[in-house]
């Protein structure tokens, strides 16, 4: 039976990252913003439900400038990501001030999440066809003997910038397309030959057109969200005392986690969208012509 598939956007660092959602680029025709296209594409492909991840502290500017917009399309929940937002028994490093990353961020959202959910960035434009690869895997996939998670993969061709270098996770996937390994790969860029190549540490080499890599577009059952709780016991003994002003818990690790342990896989969903974001300021123009393309095309209504 279909069951209908939640989105929930992390967006906790948004206020960061813009100095308050008054500062949040208009890169539309018409002013929208990326999260703006997304919300659309998540509405178009079957999505009825969308919960913002967010600072309490930003909810009223945030419901003006981006939940009153979503309303039209879907309903709209919140949750908020605070420090303190953790199970029983745990408390934060005393000092700590960034947040304690994306899948805490799914944490936070947890009470929320009885149905399967996808879980984007809401900084990054994913284009249509990924949203309707994770609805239509949400919304026939179910738990049996294994959770059942899936992720898309974009090829590295379409997600790098003209104006400097990426940082991606490089997916390899098993014979029966599930994922089997996320290596993170950073200073990506194409060389003068066309040639895609990463540097890091005393580690460089040559990243093959087509390869697959993570833009944090995850889709989960409720499972999930349940097995967060005991990692995060994990994370805060073994992995946060090794940093506690910044160490994160990530989704790749929490995922990597539970398909090493037998409890999960990842079933590795392609498309051949191009991901666009503003990585740096000389991205704007581009990704500004890109979806003014994109509205003239018809893809996306004027007044989105």
């Amino acid at each position: 039976m279909k069951v209908s598939p939640a989105l929930v956007v992390m967006a906790a660092g948004m206020g960061s990252r813009y100095g308050g959602l008054k500062q949040i680029d208009p890169l539309g025709p018409n002013g929208q913003i990326i999260l703006d296209y997304s919300i659309y594409d998540a509405y178009k492909a079957g999505f009825s439900r969308v919960i913002f991840v967010i600072k309490p502290e930003l909810k009223q500017a945030f419901e003006d400038k981006i939940g009153a917009k979503a309303r039209k399309y879907m309903q709209v929940d919140y949750a908020f990501q605070t420090l303190d937002n953790l199970p029983d028994g745990l408390t934060p490093p005393e000092g700590r001030a960034k947040p304690l990353g994306t899948a805490h961020a799914v944490y936070c959202a947890g009470s929320l999440l009885d149905v399967p959910f996808a879980v984007i960035n809401a900084d990054d434009f994913y284009g249509s066809d990924a949203f309707k690869r994770i609805y239509d895997f949400l919304s026939t996939t179910s738990d049996d003997e294994k959770y059942r998670y899936c992720m898309v993969g974009y090829k590295v061709e379409n997600t790098l910038t003209e104006n400097g270098t990426v940082s991606r996770g490089v997916c390899t996937s098993d014979n029966s397309g599930f994922l089997s390994s996320i290596i993170e790969r950073t200073a990506i860029k194409r060389d003068e030959n066309g040639i895609i190549r990463f540097s890091q540490d005393d580690e460089s080499g040559i990243i093959e057109q087509g390869t697959p890599v993570s833009m944090n577009m995850w889709g989960f059952t409720p499972s999930f969200a349940k097995e967060l709780k005991n990692m995060l016991f994990d994370f805060f003994e073994n992995t946060l005392p090794k940093n506690p002003e910044k160490a994160e818990f990530y989704l790749p690790y929490a995922v990597d986690t539970l398909i090493h342990n037998g409890k999960a896989t990842a079933k590795l969903l392609t498309t051949d969208s191009r991901w666009f974001g503003v990585t740096y300021r000389e991205d704007k123009p581009s990704v500004q012509k890109a979806l003014s393309d994109m509205t003239n095309a018809g893809e996306y209504p004027e007044n989105l």
